[in-house]
Formats: C-alpha cells, sequence, structure tokens
C-alpha cells in the first residue's frame, strides 16, 4: 500500500458527520483537540451563552487544529433568536392552579398566582381565543378565552410552578416577531468578522426570515435554517429553498407539537432537504442522559440510529458536549453508534428509501450515474474538484456507497463541507487541465489513504475549471501503486 502522510487527519470511516457543541465543558483549547480526534466533524458555538470574547477564543482553538492536523475545520455559529419570555413575580414565582384562570398583561408590576407581565406586545393582537400558551417548555400549560391589546386572559389547562423569566412558547399562531434581534444581529456581524463558515438562523418561521438573514449575510457564509416552529412546516418546501442547509431541532419543536408528531415530522424534513440537496442536521437530547452519565441510554442509541438509517448529513450533541461530565465519551459514543449502523447490511436500501429526483442538468445526470457507475466498477472512492462544493453536493445527495473526496482550491469551500454526508474535503491547489485534475486526485486518494494502488477511483469535475455549477466531466481512473511514491520523490528532488 502507497505511504499515507501521517501529518493529517485521516478521513472518517463512516459517513454522518458529527457536530459537537462548544461550551463551559469543553472550551479549553485541549478538549476541543480531543473532541476532534474522538470524531467531532464541525463544532457549534451557542450564541446564547457567553460573550463574544469568550467566542473568539473558541474560533482560535479551532482554527489552531487546522493548521496542525492540514484538515479543514468547520465552525458553525448559532444565532439565539428572539426569546418569548414572562416578566418577574413578587417573590421570584407562583404556582398556577388547573382550572384556574390566569392574565397575562403589560402591566411591569411583578406578578402572583393570578397574572403576570408579558413584555411582548406583538403578542397580545396576535393571540386569539382557544390558542396555547405554554410556559417552561410546555410544562404549564395553558388556553386561551379572551384577548385584547392590554391583557390575555387564559385557564390553567396544566398548572405547576412558574418562576421569573420562563419562556414562552405559542404554538398555534404566527409569531409576529422577526427571527433577528438586535442581539442577533450583532452577534451575526461578530460571527462573519471571525470567518464562521456557517450560520444558523433560530425561531424561522417564514421564508422571509431566511431571505432577510440572507441579505445581510450575502455570500460569506452560509445559512443554515433551524425548524423549531410549527409555523416553518407550512412552508417548509420554501424555507429549505432559500436555505444551504436545515437542522431539525426537535427541543423548541417537542414543546410546541405532541411528542408523537415529532417523529414523522423529522423523517419529512430530512427527506425534504435530501430532495433539495441540501445537509441536514438532526439535533437536541439525542445522548441526553449523557449529560451525566458515562453511558447512554438505549433509547437514545436507537434515536440516533434512526437518524442515521433516514439518512441525515449530521447528527448533533448539545449539552452533552457543552455542559456535560462526558463530552469526549459523548462523541465517541455517536461515533460508535453511526459505525455500528454504516456496517449493518441493510444501511444502503434504507438510506435509498427517500428517492431522489435528478433536476435536468448536466450536473444532475452526472452525480446520479456516478453512483452507479462506482457500484458497478467496484470503485473504491469517488473523486470531485469543486470551487463552489455544488458537486459535492450533488453526489452526496445520492448516498454514494464509497466516501468522496472533495478536492478545492478555496479553503472557504472546503470548510463549508464539514456537514456534508460522506465528505472528506482537501484544500488544495488550483488546476489549470484535465489532466491535471485527474493526476491530482490520484495523488489525494492515496495521500489520504482512500485507495490504494491497483484500484479505481470515480472522478468528477467542471471544464473550464474555477466555474461554478459547470460540471460536466465523469472519468474512472485505475491508480498505480507507486504514484505517490514517484510525486514525493519528485517533489524532494525538486528542493
Amino acid at each position: 500500500m502507497a505511504a499515507v502522510v501521517t501529518d493529517t487527519l485521516p478521513p472518517r470511516s463512516r459517513k454522518v458527520k458529527i457536530l459537537a457543541t462548544l461550551g463551559p465543558a469543553s472550551s479549553d483549547a485541549k478538549t476541543i483537540r480531543k473532541l476532534l480526534l474522538a470524531g467531532a466533524d464541525a463544532f457549534r458555538i451557542n450564541m446564547s451563552h457567553g460573550d463574544q470574547k469568550q467566542k473568539a477564543k473558541l474560533v482560535s482553538a479551532i482554527r489552531a487544529l487546522e493548521k496542525e492536523f492540514h484538515r479543514p475545520t468547520t465552525i458553525l455559529f448559532d444565532l439565539q433568536g428572539p426569546k418569548l419570555r414572562v416578566g418577574n413575580f413578587a417573590g421570584g414565582g407562583a404556582t398556577l392552579v388547573k382550572g384556574h384562570k390566569f392574565i397575562f398583561d403589560r402591566d411591569p408590576t411583578p406578578g402572583d398566582s393570578k397574572r403576570v407581565e408579558l413584555p411582548h406586545p406583538e403578542l397580545f393582537e396576535a393571540v386569539k381565543p382557544g390558542a396555547k400558551i405554554l410556559i417552561d417548555d410546555g410544562k404549564v400549560r395553558l388556553s386561551v378565552i379572551e384577548a385584547s391589546d392590554r391583557q390575555i386572559v387564559t385557564e390553567v389547562k396544566v398548572g405547576g410552578q412558574v418562576s421569573d423569566h420562563k419562556g414562552v412558547n405559542v404554538p398555534d399562531i404566527l409569531v409576529p416577531i422577526p427571527a433577528l434581534t438586535d442581539k442577533d444581529r450583532s452577534d451575526l456581524q461578530f460571527a462573519l468578522e471571525q470567518k464562521t463558515d456557517w450560520i444558523a438562523l433560530s425561531f424561522v418561521q417564514r421564508p422571509e426570515d431566511v431571505a432577510e438573514a440572507r441579505s445581510l449575510i450575502g455570500d460569506r457564509a452560509s445559512l443554515l435554517a433551524k425548524i423549531e416552529k410549527p409555523a416553518a412546516i407550512d412552508r417548509l418546501d420554501d424555507i429549505i429553498a432559500l436555505s444551504d442547509a436545515v437542522m431539525v431541532a426537535r427541543g423548541d419543536l417537542g414543546v410546541e407539537l405532541p411528542p408523537e408528531a415529532v417523529p414523522p415530522l423529522q423523517n419529512r424534513i430530512v427527506a425534504c432537504a435530501r430532495q433539495f440537496g441540501k445537509p441536514v442536521v438532526v439535533a437536541t437530547q439525542m445522548l441526553e442522559s449523557m449529560i451525566t452519565s458515562p453511558t447512554p441510554t438505549r433509547a437514545e442509541v436507537s434515536d440516533v440510529a434512526t437518524a442515521i438509517y433516514d439518512g441525515a448529513d449530521a447528527v448533533m450533541l448539545s449539552a452533552e458536549s457543552a455542559a456535560g461530565q462526558y463530552p469526549i465519551e459523548a462523541v465517541q459514543m455517536m461515533d460508535r453508534i453511526a459505525q455500528s449502523v454504516e456496517r449493518d447490511p441493510t444501511y444502503s436500501a434504507r438510506i435509498h428509501f427517500t428517492q431522489t429526483t435528478l433536476e435536468p442538468t448536466t450536473a444532475d445526470a452526472l452525480a446520479g450515474s456516478a453512483r452507479h457507475i462506482a457500484s458497478t466498477v467496484s470503485a473504491i472512492a469517488m473523486v470531485c474538484y469543486t470551487s463552489s462544493g455544488s458537486t459535492a453536493r450533488r453526489i452526496a445527495r445520492e448516498r454514494p456507497p464509497v466516501p468522496l473526496l472533495a478536492m478545492s482550491a478555496s479553503m472557504v469551500t472546503a470548510r463549508r463541507m464539514g456537514l456534508l454526508w460522506g465528505t472528506h474535503a482537501v484544500h488544495t491547489r488550483d488546476v489549470a487541465s484535465f489532466e491535471e485534475m485527474v493526476e491530482k486526485g490520484k495523488r489525494m486518494a492515496l495521500r489520504h489513504g482512500l485507495a490504494r494502488g491497483g484500484e479505481r477511483i470515480v472522478l468528477m469535475a467542471g471544464i473550464p475549471f474555477g466555474t461554478a455549477g459547470s460540471t460536466n466531466v465523469l472519468h474512472v481512473a485505475r491508480l498505480v501503486g507507486d504514484e505517490l511514491e514517484r510525486h514525493t520523490a519528485a517533489k524532494s528532488s525538486a528542493r
């Protein structure tokens, strides 16, 4: 076997990606490095907690790993979004009793068991009789009896203790609040200055929310829409079409909808994103018990496996890696689950339950053909050269049976491919001809341990090079065992 370069992090032995959230338990450079080695493919920086100065240190630590391991690293900044909360209570809290009336008003006077301030005036005109109001992640549930521009009268359906500033969910209405707050705009500008790869947009309800964020971001980062509001489901196709990726954010989605409604919606969102050829991340409570336990429950393992069988591009750890007692073990467990699922002989058939429809373009036709050719000729890997990442996305959408080596002269593009199923991104010099691309693809496949001498690879690219969306070449090549050695020797003699 040709020598594999050892100063790079080798490709993962699985295709689904792991997105790990950083936080108090994983905010130092040493721990972040361990997370990467344990299997994290991308890092989420949650802007709901901490300040910008702290986040800048996280970015520096991640980029240092990029230099150490010669591997593009992927950073996602997750904007907080608007948070609906009740005001203050006298004594810090109150108990709401089932069957009793409870009033939300605009009076800042500390509340009690009969009323409290709701400091969101736009809600008073939006809610209607019969609408549900949920407090503290749905632990307390109320039904609106009547509403005016000054107060909302409700009946307590499920009572309980409510304390200052607990969160409020209103699942039955399109909340007339923009997805970007003043804090989000400041955090967005900061994230772009830090050269983040992805921006996650919270509280998405309408395509217009995505369009507004896109107008501010431009092409400086890719945009991921978090699907966590029931209103977003009604416009799912339009939201995905305007986004670069989506996330099944099951936390708020599971609060505002009945729990039993979430699994089929997860399946629907994953399938819809795959039809659009957009990466899809499944998130929230995947290994929740590992916040305090070194091992997950069997139900959690099955939950992660289900997302992988559905064909998700990535699975995400939240508090497990950000604030838990076992952040490294959580990533290692996620990695082992993924590898186990992908070794299942039925895995390939199951991820193709979702049939992707090719668009009538040369690039899509070649991507669809490449998957079948790779199987027919027993290719060991696929290789593409891409300037924008579109070729890699098209190939990944087809869920090929072999890993994809995606080469790009753009570090920006290479980093953004960190959420793409089955893709090992490499930042490399530009190429000037088809022949040079083929030779470089063969060398890189050997260099990164994706292929050995005598094995076949399938290559895709666009001519002329450097033109986004111009994929028009499909080529099968057989590797020669000494190609990497000859290339290395040539470089040494040139020195």
